[in-house]
């Protein structure tokens, strides 16, 4: 079945663009905003409305299929692509991209994709924003011109075993860490509360806010969770760590620190996110390998996961070779088409580097929806309930696409189990 159009239509994302390091270097809130000059290029404020592209990719049977173009919140930092904004880029949907798609086999995904992945207009890579979200539509028309679900065609074309379980989902909290993490709590999300501690206000001068915040998670959770129930904490500092012991900083300072984090979270495990950002990536490899050096000789059980300066599928291969991180976040909206992000998922195999499927809170309920598939497909160790920071939406979303896509799956195989029977 053949790709007969491609359309464009601006859109809003699930959350909003900020400019993180203008709020790094002390841009104070004011509300919901933020006071100041942006410093990253593009911005116009400092935070500002996320946008998104909704892509329709038609059929020949007159059937359309939706992905969605979205960027990360902390967009133009970190080593990743610039502000995206629907205005400059639905031209170029559709466009060159469009032109590169029509008349092609909506059932050959992977050969769809990857023309995406690897296209160029004036010299230059489309925006990550665009081949994620074209990429999803893809997979959608795919699956629905094979009959079959968007798990099943990401499993044919990355050759994995799709898990038959969901995925543990990995709810985030934003700024409301105490509240929404005990909507978590009740709900008995099993990786929990991202808690975006992101100034030295909510890590505390010494980390000591921090540590009271985990210890609360550990007695909270225990009050309000089902019975049996056992979090994993997860915590993303945005490299706060390294910020408040100074750099170049005492790694035996920072592994004590650790340590206490540890017990304070006993007796659940706790990993933490993005411990430090020394701005590139050969240096942050380095920075993380020896921390995660420093805590194994310290008998320290705490993971850490990559995030800044891993963003590319190079950047997950560049992690996971140097042993870098316990977990990798594979951001997918950085990583362009979805079946990149599960090529750097399947990438973890056979390693001890865990690949956990993130993302961003600034996407949408279709690009979340599509990450869930790509999550059952690789069956990675943890997905991000997305989009927006509200928590109950995002889990909702990821977590019933995740149990009806299974439950889909279930009921085929019992059919193709009962048909076999009766030809016996």
């Amino acid at each position: 079945m053949n790709i007969t159009g491609i359309h464009a239509t601006p859109g809003y994302a699930g959350f909003f663009f900020d400019d993180q390091r203008a709020i790094k270097q002390g841009a104070q809130q004011d509300g919901f905003t933020y006071d100041g000059e942006p410093v990253t290029d593009g911005f116009d404020e400092i935070r500002q409305a996320g946008e998104s592209i909704v892509v329709d990719v038609e059929l020949a049977d007159g059937t359309v299929h939706r992905g969605d173009c979205a960027a990360v919140q902390y967009s133009g930092a970190g080593g990743r692509d610039p502000l995206f904004t629907a205005a400059e880029y639905a031209p170029v949907v559709e466009g060159p991209v469009a032109d590169a798609l029509e008349g092609r086999d909506a059932t050959a995904f992977l050969d769809n994709a990857e023309t995406i992945e690897g296209m160029q207009v004036e010299g230059e890579r489309l925006h990550t924003a665009i081949r994620y979200g074209v990429s999803q539509a893809l997979l959608a028309a795919a699956a629905h011109a094979e009959g079959t679900t968007m798990t099943d065609v990401l499993a044919d074309a990355l050759g994995t075993e799709p898990a038959t379980e969901p995925v543990p989902v990995f709810g985030q909290s934003g700024d409301d860490r105490y509240t929404n993490a005990e909507k978590m709590f009740i709900k008995g999300v099993p990786v929990l509360p991202h808690a975006l501690i992101n100034s030295v206000e909510k890590i505390g001068e010494d980390g000591e806010t921090l540590l009271e915040y985990v210890e609360w998670l550990v007695e909270r959770s225990q009050e309000l969770g089902p019975d049996g129930y056992e979090p994993r904490f997860h915590i993303d500092v945005y490299g706060m760590i390294g910020e408040i012991f100074g750099a170049p900083y005492d790694r035996d300072e920072v592994v004590d620190y650790f340590a206490d984090l540890e017990a304070a979270a006993d007796p659940f495990p706790i990993q933490i996110e993005g411990p430090m950002d020394v701005g590139n990536r050969a240096d942050q490899i380095e920075a993380m390998v020896e921390l995660r050096e420093g805590l194994a000789d310290a008998g320290v059980d705490v993971d850490i996961v990559a995030d800044e300066w891993c963003n590319t599928f190079e950047d997950v291969q560049a992690f996971v070779d140097a042993g870098a991180a316990d977990l990798v976040q594979v951001k997918t909206p950085d990583l362009g088409s979805v079946h990149r992000s599960g090529q750097a998922v399947r990438y973890c195999e056979g390693t001890d580097t865990r690949a956990y499927l993130g993302g961003t809170c600034n996407e949408t309920e279709t690009s979340a929806r599509a990450c869930a598939h790509v999550a059952l497909a690789t069956d990675a160790a943890q997905v991000l309930a997305k989009p927006g920071m509200g928590f109950d939406e995002g889990y909702m979303i990821v977590e019933n696409e995740m149990r009806r896509t299974i439950a889909r799956l279930n009921r085929r195989q019992t059919t193709d189990t009962d048909e076999i029977t009766a030809d016996d």
